[in-house]
This record gives structure tokens, C-alpha cells and sequence, in this order.
């Protein structure tokens, strides 16, 4: 973990950036974030899922955990990130499609390892109404927009209770986080709205991509590939 300190530097000069209306300290630091995230996911060395000796499907060579659909999302994220930054309407959007790139390639990460619990999906899927319903009018002409982008959210943080619990509280932070900004869109400021957003964001990336980790199955359906000598022991030994 002593490898997420220049994340967690990095996340707090963000952070007061944000609480000082700061915007050099934030065109500075928010663009990194998703990247030091990424570097970390995929180090080389022991002691990590996929370390040490190469799997069939798992980690590339020398022990390196091969891109996968989570490291193209926080790629979408870091774009989406540049953008948001950028004042204006059209940037907002281009954000927001950054970030659907990114709750499209969680979900098919997360359900590639292990499907979520129908329940879960269901219940994310009343919050999505819900919350939809309730901000339908403020929001105007971005209805659509957050309609479709919110829809790939709540999925998003459904899948990622199908990892583990860490997974699932870091896909709930990222719904908090972006619900604050389609409430802040909608013309309903809340008080301390810039850091709420940066730190429930900041959170949810740091939960969702050491959990992922932990997963130690990038790319895999959260299953382990068997060999033929694999199956072989299975059936155990062969009888004349």
C-alpha cells in the first residue's frame, strides 16, 4: 500500500484545491489521479495479485497484470476528468461522455468476474427512477443526457457489489458523488458541493481499483482457466 502515497499526496492537494477554489492546484492534481490508479493496478513485483509468475489469461509477463476493460475505464476517467475542469456547457457533456465510457467498462470488468446479486440490481435500478423522476424538470435539456449516462451508473455500482463489499462501497461513492453533481445541474447547490463531490469521487476510485485488485482476476469471468492437466487431476488418475 506504501505505493498509493503520491495517490493519496496528490488526492489531498486536490482536495484543498477544491476548498480553496484553487484552480491551478486543480488543473494540476485532478488529471493525475485516475493515472497514479492505474500505474499501481498494473506494477510488476510479488506480493500483489497476478505478481510473481505469470497466469494463462491473468498477468502478462514478468508478473505484470495486463490492461483490462477496469484500466480502460479509469482511462475514460482521467479524460473525463481533463474536461470537467473546462467551464461550459459542451465541456460538461464531453465529461459526461468520458465518464460513460468509464461506467461501460466497469460493468463489463465487474461482470466478467462475478454477476451481481438480482437484488441489488433491482433495488439500483428503483433508485435510478427515482431519482430521475424527481430531477426530470430542473434538469432541462440535459434529461437525456443524464437519463442515459445515470442509467450506466447505477449499473455500474450493482456490478461492482458482485466483486466484493469494498467493490460495492466504492460503485455507491461514485453514484454519491456524480448524484451531487446531477443535483448541482439541476439548479440545487449544496453546501461544501466541491468537496462533497472531489472526496466521495477520490474515495470511490481509491475502493474500486484496490478492490479490483484484490479481485486478482482482471479480464477473467471470475473463474479460473483450467489446463488439460488441470482437468486430468480432476478426473483423477486414468484406469486401464
Amino acid at each position: 500500500m506504501r505505493r498509493l502515497v503520491p495517490f493519496g499526496l496528490v488526492a489531498a492537494v486536490e482536495l484543498v484545491g477544491v476548498a480553496l477554489d484553487n484552480l491551478v492546484l486543480q488543473w494540476l492534481t485532478k488529471p493525475l489521479l485516475a493515472p497514479l490508479l492505474l500505474l499501481w493496478l498494473l506494477r510488476p513485483g510479488p506480493g500483489r495479485p497476478g505478481g510473481g509468475r505469470a497466469t494463462a489469461g491473468v498477468a502478462g509477463t514478468a508478473g505484470r497484470r495486463r490492461f483490462d476493460a477496469f484500466a480502460l475505464g479509469l482511462v475514460f476517467a482521467t479524460a473525463g476528468d481533463v474536461a470537467l475542469l473546462l467551464p461550459g456547457e459542451p465541456a460538461f457533456l464531453v465529461g459526461m461522455g468520458c465518464f460513460l465510457g468509464t461506467q461501460v467498462s466497469l460493468v463489463v470488468a465487474f461482470t466478467r468476474h462475478r454477476r451481481p446479486p438480482v437484488a441489488v440490481v433491482a433495488g439500483y435500478l428503483a433508485l435510478w427512477a427515482l431519482a430521475n423522476a424527481a430531477l426530470w424538470g430542473p434538469l432541462g435539456p440535459l434529461r437525456l443526457p443524464v437519463l442515459g449516462y445515470s442509467l450506466a451508473l447505477c449499473l455500474m455500482a450493482a456490478a461492482a457489489a458482485g466483486v466484493s463489499g469494498r467493490a460495492a462501497a466504492g460503485g455507491a461513492l461514485f453514484l454519491v458523488s456524480d448524484l451531487l453533481i446531477g443535483v448541482d445541474a439541476a439548479g440545487t447547490t449544496l453546501p461544501g458541493h466541491g468537496l462533497l463531490v472531489m472526496g466521495t469521487y477520490v474515495a470511490a476510485l481509491l475502493l474500486l481499483t484496490t478492490a479490483w485488485a484484490a479481485a486478482g482476476a482482471p479480464g477473467a469471468p471470475g473463474r479460473t482457466r483450467r489446463t488439460g492437466a488441470d482437468r486430468a487431476a480432476r478426473r483423477g488418475p486414468a484406469t486401464p
